[in-house]
This record gives C-alpha cells, sequence and structure tokens, in this order.
C-alpha cells in the first residue's frame, strides 16, 4: 500500500504534540496540556481509521473528522 502524505505529517505532528504536553506538564499546566495532548493525537487515529474505511464513502467521513 502507497504511504500517505496526510498519514505521515499527523504522525509528525503528533510527536510534536506530546514534546508541547511534556513542556506544560512540567509549567504545571495541567488541565491544558491533556486536552492539547487529547485532541493532538487523535488527528492520527481518525486518519488511521479512515484509511481503513470500508468504501470510498467511509473514508471521506472518517477524513473529513480528522
Amino acid at each position: 500500500m502507497k504511504e500517505s502524505i496526510v498519514q505521515k505529517k499527523s504522525f509528525e505532528f503528533s510527536f510534536k504534540i506530546i514534546a508541547l504536553y511534556k513542556q506544560l506538564q512540567q509549567e504545571k499546566e495541567f488541565v491544558i496540556s491533556n486536552q492539547i495532548l487529547r485532541s493532538g493525537t487523535s488527528i492520527g487515529a481518525n486518519i488511521e481509521e479512515a484509511l481503513a474505511g470500508q468504501s470510498k464513502r467511509d473514508f471521506i467521513a472518517k477524513m473529513s473528522i480528522s
């Protein structure tokens, strides 16, 4: 299967989000850091679901969420 550019970029973005999360945790910004971690890493999870979609319509619907 051909590698997806969107998948690769979302994976790299997740690493940056995790680094930001760790920095915010050190600064005792717990609430915003947890929200950033959840929202920033969910993009990649949604893209993975879209790539595993059962139809083109399913792919489009799930990709629009991410």
